[in-house]
């Protein structure tokens, strides 16, 4: 009986869940979404328990595809970055966590780099102090939930919380330590001394595992809820990106993982310690190794935001044609030409992280007229998102760190176009090994390592990441994507003042 290693990954907009083969073939894999709530300006929330819902439906449509509990091996469970999942003793969340896109928490950040120090914050533990990291998050419980707060047992992040719920263990994975700031990146552990300063109390700190750890088994309830069989080995996780980098093969120096999810962006190893106030430092989930990151707001989200309010009739027409929305929005944006006759497309959607860090920046569009069309905006909107990533790119070398080759995953990898867009934008070629499955193969094989199916993770590389298509930047639209990202920079510069001042 074959045996597989099971995925699971806690996006933005879906949860999916894949088993994979020793040789990384996704032979069973399946979805759920579940919604964002966006209730006050900058806010951003999810309910962890539809996280859970979205984990055992879609572990329900594997059994029903064919795939049998006793044939896992082991599960890992990756997730989106800088959640604040408030839980008590049993493990129960006790309010919508706020996300990664969440900037309610600005006026503490100042507070916090004003009591403890902003230099200091940054050099003991590689991040600026930013609202959307889990930090402000738990601050703010203390102050604006005094219903809970006295209640919250441990804060746990996307992944830990299923982890949890699947083990019955409160556990932390290194790669997610970096969204609070009494993590040190040097030692892989809480300063403990820094998070009272901080006003995080000890007991909200999970212990710290390796991410290929084995953390616990699933119980009896969690067997119950979901179909997996009772006592399959659970590792502790880790990062979205990170285990997206891990699952198109990022192990060494100067690889690169482009980013095309919900969010953009993009994650170069390092091997030693080096952190830029720009960008982000977070530990990879391969011992060892660092990503410095460059992480936005804007990715395949703002497309699906495309989709949403201008793609009602690619909506129809897809369902006629058996194909998605997006690959008909894909053939409008092709039929215009690069640089889209001088549409800019700033796709700051919900604020911006790097390198800009402003919760107030907005989206907007720039050079329209009576001649444009949808098909503009469309192709606007592709090459907005590859000026953010190479905004980032260029950031990440004036601090030292080259990417060559990206590696792409994420829906948005889909898109022969978009991705053709990143390579011209950015001068960089683009290899797509596995789009929609990276970020789950990289929590499979981390479990895969945890279990013993390899020897380590150049053994998991070498036998699951294959590469499928290559990009090469086409010179002759080089001149034209300079001209538009020198106008996309310009842009913002000239806007800051005017978004600072309409957000109040």
């Amino acid at each position: 009986m074959p045996t597989y290693l099971l995925g699971i990954d806690i996006g933005t907009s879906a949860c999916k869940a894949a088993a994979f083969t020793e040789t990384g073939e996704a032979v069973f894999s399946s979805s759920r979404s579940y919604p964002v709530y966006y209730p006050r300006p900058g806010w951003a929330e999810q309910a962890p328990d539809l996280w859970w819902q979205g984990v055992s439906g879609a572990l329900q449509a594997l059994w029903q595809a064919g795939l049998r509990p006793e044939q896992v091996a082991g599960i890992g469970v990756d997730g989106q970055s800088w959640s604040a999942v408030a839980v008590d003793r049993q493990g129960e969340a006790l309010c919508n966590t706020p996300i990664w896109m969440d900037t309610r928490a600005e006026d503490i950040c100042r507070e916090v780099e004003a009591r403890v120090g902003r230099k200091r914050l940054f050099e003991k533990t590689g991040n600026p102090l930013k609202p959307s990291y889990s930090t402000a998050k738990i601050l703010w419980y203390r102050r604006e939930r005094p219903d809970i707060y006295p209640r919250i047992h441990q804060i746990l992040q996307s992944n830990s919380y299923i982890v949890h719920r699947l083990t019955g263990v409160f556990s932390q994975d290194r790669s997610q330590g970096y969204g609070l700031h009494c993590f040190d990146e040097r030692t892989m552990d809480w300063d403990l001394s820094l998070a009272e300063e901080i006003g995080i109390p000890l007991s909200f700190l999970p212990p710290v595992s390796a991410c290929s750890r084995v953390v616990g088994r699933v119980t009896a309830r969690a067997a119950k809820e979901t179909g997996l069989l009772e006592g399959t080995p659970v590792v502790a996780g880790g990062l979205d990106a990170a285990c997206g980098a891990l699952g198109v093969g990022v192990l060494h120096e100067g690889e690169t993982q482009e980013q095309g999810g919900q969010a953009g962006g993009a994650s170069i190893c390092i091997k030693e310690y080096l952190a830029d106030e720009r960008l982000i430092l977070s530990p990879h989930v391969v011992p060892g190794c660092w990503l410095l990151q460059g992480g936005t707001t804007g990715g395949g989200g703002v497309m699906r935001w495309i989709d949403e309010q201008f793609g009602e009739a690619e909506r129809h027409l897809a369902a006629e044609e058996g194909i998605s929305s997006m690959a008909l929005l894909d053939r409008l944006a092709g039929q215009i030409p690069p640089g889209s006759d001088g549409v800019v497309f700033l796709p700051y959607m919900s604020g911006e992280r790097s390198p800009i860090w402003n919760p107030k920046a907005k989206g907007v569009f720039f050079g329209l007229d009576f001649a444009k069309t949808r098909g503009h905006l469309v192709r606007a909107a592709l090459e907005g998102v590859a000026f953010s990533l190479r905004h980032n790119l260029e950031t990440a070398e004036n601090a030292g760190v080259h990417a060559d080759v990206l590696r792409a995953m994420g829906g948005a990898a889909n898109s022969r176009l978009w991705t053709q867009i990143k390579a011209d934008v950015t001068g960089k070629p683009v290899v797509v090994p596995a789009s929609d499955t990276a970020t789950t193969l990289g929590a499979a094989i981390l479990a895969g390592v945890g279990v013993g199916v390899y020897a380590g993770f150049a053994e998991a590389v070498g036998l699951t990441v294959h590469p499928r298509r290559r990009h090469e930047p086409d010179a002759a639209c080089r001149e034209i994507y300079d001209k538009n990202y020198r106008l996309y920079r310009r842009l913002y510069e000239d806007l800051r003042g005017l978004m600072d001042e309409s957000a109040g």
